[in-house]
């Protein structure tokens, strides 16, 4: 009897030695040595079973079952989070549920360039399959989102701060556009506040002046001259006649200004209405900020393109129309900014 016992006891130790030594060459084989990877998207809502049979058919796990063995021991069915993974076929179980576990998702990095419109940002993210351009567009034109993240005005644009950021893939329009509005408040400091305060600017006025200078040069050592000539203009109660106004809400614009433009009835039109447009034409930079903020000390009121990139300056209307017939061979509109 105490020798079908030993037998019995020493069977079992087999057993379990054996079951041992299953459950770790599982947890510790990959289901191949060669290191390929795939992009695994774990939609949000989707169940253990769904997630688990898409890792077998993209080869990351051997098999279901043995994978949803280890998924109840560790406790852990209902904390795998949805999203976009790159995984390999290389990576043993263990590794592979952290990384579901934990929400290592993968991190697209995108550059939002300075002076895009909120219709340009949104066309690009849609691109990039990272948001939906008429959920992005709605979300940014919605007074309760709008005030949420307090900000003034009925639209988003020129919050949206141009920058690198890195996103993943189900991220949703609200938090991307959180994650922007975040981004300029941390730039628009107290500093810039008082100063603002001190020149008699809201934020929304610093911010919609900063996106028409923005639009009018690309180079960042003219803004505070640009900035100069807009500001001076106020002070004469002269309109700003800036062309990137007048053309402000047709999509997909290319090409030359023309009269025509510069006569379109808009409220953003400066050639045809005096101060400010009602809000931002852009989501201007850190630069255009502080060129607002910080206009040069000059006596400048026009400035017009050389074709090159730059601008010629003048404090007055005949140096302006010398300028303007030079670099634009008798452009018809003579007077205006640009």
């Amino acid at each position: 009897m105490k020798r079908a016992i030993s037998y019995i006891l020493m069977l079992l130790i087999v057993l379990g030695l054996l079951t041992a030594l299953s459950i770790f060459l599982y947890l510790t084989t990959p289901t191949s040595s060669a290191k390929i990877y795939k992009i695994v998207y774990i939609h949000p809502g989707a169940t253990f079973a769904e997630a688990a049979k898409l890792l077998k058919q993209e080869g990351i796990i051997k098999d279901i079952r043995g994978f949803s063995l280890l998924v109840r021991c560790r406790q852990a069915t209902k904390k795998i989070k949805p999203g976009e993974y790159s995984l390999n076929t290389a990576m043993v179980p263990l590794e592979i549920l952290d990384i579901l576990v934990k929400g290592k998702v993968v991190e697209h990095f995108v550059t939002i360039p300075e002076g895009y419109n909120i219709y340009q940002v949104a066309d690009l993210l849609d691109g990039l399959e990272l948001a939906d351009t008429e959920s992005f567009l709605e979300k940014c034109s919605d007074p309760s989102f709008i005030s949420s993240l307090g900000i003034e005005g009925d639209s988003l644009e020129g919050y949206l701060f141009p920058d690198t950021y890195s996103m993943p893939r189900h991220i949703g329009e609200s938090n991307i556009l959180k994650m922007m509005v975040t981004r300029f408040k941390r730039i628009y400091t107290s500093k810039y506040a008082g100063r603002a305060e001190d020149l008699g600017f809201t934020i929304k006025e610093v911010v919609t002046l900063a996106s028409i200078i923005e639009k009018e040069t690309g180079k960042s050592w003219e803004r505070p001259l640009i900035s100069a000539v807009f500001q001076n203009r106020f002070k004469k109660g002269m309109k700003l006649q800036s062309d990137p106004t007048a053309i402000y809400g047709i999509a997909n614009f290319s090409g030359r200004v023309t009269v025509g433009h510069l006569k379109r009835k808009t409220p953003y039109n400066t050639y045809l209405h005096s101060n400010l447009p009602p809000g931002p034409i852009a989501n201007p930079g850190e630069d255009s900020i502080k060129a607002v903020l910080y206009p040069a000390k000059v006596n400048y009121l026009y400035f017009v393109s050389k074709n090159d990139g730059t601008h010629c300056f003048s404090t007055n209307l005949r140096e302006h129309n010398l300028a303007v017939w030079k670099y634009q061979s008798g452009k018809d509109n003579m007077e205006g900014s640009e």
